[in-house]
């Protein structure tokens, strides 16, 4: 059966903006649900590997919410975010300006109640990006890169406004090697991720797209062939939970 948002052809765009549109309100809490809390654990792993510098500039491709936007701005960088869906960028602006309860009292650049600079969003295509050449240091995308209609010019344009030695990471759903783990990752993922769709968001179609979008994704394997033809170096795999996600890092040579 045909998932309702799914559309590998010419309408990609159009229903995962419809999608990303409907469960914005609830996209935070879902996401806590279905990954038991761990979603926050990754990204922090993506923006340890990005190895952010204070007042370099970092940018996030399909920002959503805001968590990896949020998380850089943390570390004291120029943070530009980056989504074509207005519900999600309305909750990203909300966050930025909401107390940090996540960020510790302690640390040298962030007070508990403030970023030291707000990330600026701004609603972009990730495929055609309204930035220079070599404009960011670091160039981020969570769970965006799958939902293009052509995930290869997402990954070439990431690489395109990175400046040079600039590091690109990007934190996806992944399709473990082993055919058990697979099978019952996949079975999670068609059964119990749905349910939380339709109690939250009033559709398991919502949330049966991870599913069909993850099959017609070449994940972490397959964006690793395509960084090394677009010619990044130092390209690292980090599997994580046994290649339920993965981590794809390259720098631009």
């Amino acid at each position: 059966m045909a998932n309702t948002f799914f559309d590998p052809g010419d309408q990609r765009a159009a229903k995962v903006h419809d999608l990303f549109s409907r469960i914005a309100p609830r996209y935070d809490l879902i996401n806590d649900l279905q990954s038991f809390g761990l979603h926050r654990h990754w990204k922090r792993r993506v923006v340890q590997l990005a190895r952010p510098e204070h007042g370099q500039r970092a940018l996030d491709l399909c920002c959503g919410t805001g968590d990896l936007a949020l998380e850089l701005a943390r570390r004291g960088m120029q943070v530009t975010g980056v989504d074509f869906t207005e519900p999600m960028l309305a909750v990203a602006a909300k966050r930025s300006c909401a107390p940090d309860a996540e960020a510790p009292a302690t640390a040298p650049h962030v007070s508990r109640f403030t970023f030291h600079a707000s990330p600026h969003f701004v609603r972009a295509d990730a495929q055609r990006l309204p930035f220079p050449d070599n404009s960011f240091d670091i160039v981020t995308v969570g769970y965006g890169l799958r939902n293009l209609a052509h995930w290869e010019i997402g990954l070439r344009e990431m690489k395109r406004v990175a400046k040079p030695h600039g590091r690109l990471v990007v934190l996806d759903f992944g399709k473990p090697d082993n055919a058990l783990w697979r099978g019952l990752y996949f079975g999670y993922l068609q059964m119990f991720v749905p349910c939380l769709g339709r109690i939250f968001c009033g559709s398991a179609s919502a949330y049966g797209y991870i599913l069909e979008s993850l099959k017609h994704y070449p994940a972490q394997q397959g964006v690793a062939a395509q960084m090394r033809e677009l010619g990044l170096v130092g390209l690292q795999i980090i599997n994580l939970l046994g290649g339920m996600m993965s981590i794809n890092y390259g720098e631009k040579g």
